[in-house]
């Protein structure tokens, strides 16, 4: 291997070490902003304490998450001008409008009522608070769509056009915010988030009630978790059936990879469950199929004709073993979330949603199976993607920073040790704060652990996920 596809590969694994840790805060304050919205709108419909109780309980572990969320998003957002500068020349054109409309928008909104949500309980008035954890939820919403919506570009390209200088120009930018995968990628995200969110909420509930901590805000946390598992679980799948056709559509290998389909099927794809694909056999080893099943997935059509990757240039193929495994661990995920919440109905219907036992025991499992979930899926969607950061237009080998191995060599162990060291620190902070139960009289944010992590209200100095 020569140095410079070495120096590729690290900052490859540089950038995907950094956005795994990144991701992860983004998809729990995305539906945990919108978690504490619905948890103080029923306070205020119904009166009821055991709501606000629960809204104290989870803000101060909105407010450390977010944080995190916010810190490592700046530190990832700096490779793009240090491991891929040339992908930051050509593309920046198109690129930094889209970033620079996320801060415009998420950033200001988030950062200007996130210190009234988090330290106005007792200053501003109950409408006006309500108001300001709207727009923070509707801020990490907004900053969710801004960033889909660029790498949505980076996935199906439309609206640009080549300057002189060999850069991608804005020609239309409606075609560009909305691209032809943005719409699909945009609800599986979104709807991902809430149910990492959910899963958590669940675990941490069930947690309590198997310690026997099982408080009326402990009860009414985990029915409320286990009805998002029910009714959106289902939805989820529903909506990532749209989204693969649509990237059957625009980014055929990606799906082929995520099959396994290395041989065209003019009678009907199998659906490979098991196997190990080997990019140099060009096969599936030891494989376990069922017959048609891919293309009645697929085309919904048993025996419509489906593709194989073998009907591509072997250039163009993306590293199948990763795509394969990641895309099965987060169906696998999501099909176990369709069972929790299957499971939990049963049991409400039965009068047993609180009765200790083995639903208790699934959900505690299942709490960060939201996360494995969004990171597999992140992998999916990379890995799949290449060898093109720009699909179809521009390769990532032609994409990275002349850098040299040493360089990148270095700051990638620099960044292993940090993350895992302050991030590790952060999130046993968080797993103490869901240690306790939520209580009668929960207290104030502003006086509870908030101050003592050393966030003050200073929302300025915040801003959106990046």
């Amino acid at each position: 291997m020569s140095p410079s596809e070495t120096a590729l590969i690290l900052a490859r694994a540089q950038f995907a070490f950094t956005i795994s840790f990144h991701f992860i805060f983004p998809a729990f304050s995305i539906g945990l902003a919108s978690y504490l919205a619905v948890l103080e709108g029923l306070w205020l419909w119904t009166g009821r304490q055991a709501f606000l109780d629960l809204f104290r309980y989870w803000v101060k572990i909105f407010a450390i998450a977010f944080a995190m969320g916010v810190v490592s998003g700046i530190v990832m957002s700096y490779q793009f001008g240090t491991n891929w500068s040339v992908f930051s020349d050509k593309a920046g054109p198109v690129i930094g409008p889209l970033m620079a409309y996320e801060v415009l928008t998420a950033f200001f909104l988030e950062a200007g009522f996130l210190g009234v949500m988090l330290f106005g309980t007792n200053k501003v008035g109950k409408g006006l608070h309500f108001v300001a954890t709207l727009m923070v939820a509707t801020g990490t919403l907004i900053s969710a769509t801004w960033i889909i919506s660029v790498n949505s570009w980076m996935q199906t390209p439309g609206g640009w056009a080549m300057n002189a200088q060999g850069q991608f120009v804005p020609a239309d930018w409606w075609a560009i915010v909305f691209n032809a995968s943005f719409p699909y990628r945009l609800v599986h995200t979104v709807i991902a988030a809430y149910l990492t969110t959910a899963l958590v909420v669940g675990g941490v509930s069930a947690w309590h009630i198997i310690k026997r901590h099982d408080t009326p805000q402990v009860r009414i946390a985990f029915s409320m978790a286990m009805w998002m598992a029910t009714l959106v679980a289902p939805i989820q799948l529903l909506a990532g059936d749209q989204h693969g056709l649509n990237t059957l559509e625009h980014q055929p290998i990606k799906v082929l990879a995520m099959e396994g389909d290395f041989e065209p099927s003019p009678n009907g794809a199998p659906l490979v469950l098991f196997g190990i694909p080997s990019n140099a056999d060009g096969r599936v080893n030891y494989k376990i199929e069922i017959p048609k099943a891919g293309s009645l997935i697929l085309k919904h059509d048993p025996n419509a004709p489906l593709k194989g990757l073998k009907d591509y240039p072997r250039d163009q193929w993306p590293p199948v073993v990763i795509v394969f495994w990641s895309f099965r661990v987060m169906v696998g995920l999501g099909m176990l979330m369709i069972a929790l919440g299957a499971f939990s109905l049963v049991q409400r219907l039965r009068g047993k949603l609180y009765d200790r036992g083995l639903l208790h025991r699934f959900a505690l499992v299942m709490g960060p199976a939201g996360f494995v979930a969004v990171i597999a899926g992140w992998v999916t969607t990379e890995v799949g993607r290449q060898p093109w950061v720009i699909y179809g237009l521009l390769r990532t080998a032609d994409a990275v920073s002349p850098i040299a191995t040493p360089g990148v060599t270095g700051s990638l162990i620099a960044f292993v040790i940090v993350y895992f060291s302050v991030y590790a620190a952060g999130t046993l902070y968080l797993l103490r704060l869901m240690a306790k139960p939520p209580h009668d009289n929960e207290s104030d944010p502003s006086e509870g652990p908030i101050r003592s992590a050393g966030i003050t209200p200073a929302p300025a100095k915040l801003g959106g996920e990046a």
